[in-house]
């Protein structure tokens, strides 16, 4: 694996952190807000709407991470 490869693969698990733990935090985040008696029916949706959007970029990173096999 060439340097360069190596800090795209840093690059990439770095990120993939900071995404796991904001997924991680909008998760918490719309719990509390979703017991609120009257919750903003728009936000909540708008956080979920922007936690699914983390999830597929985690997926997309994690299968970046995955080596490809030749057949």
């Amino acid at each position: 694996m060439s340097r360069l490869e190596k800090s795209k693969l840093s690059v990439v698990k770095t990120r993939l952190v900071e995404l796991e733990y904001e997924h991680r935090d909008l998760d918490e985040a719309i719990i509390r807000f979703s017991q609120d008696p009257n919750p903003d029916q728009l936000q909540l949706k708008r956080m979920k709407k922007r936690k699914l959007m983390l999830k597929d970029q985690i997926m997309q990173l994690k299968s970046h991470l995955i080596p490809d096999i030749d057949a």
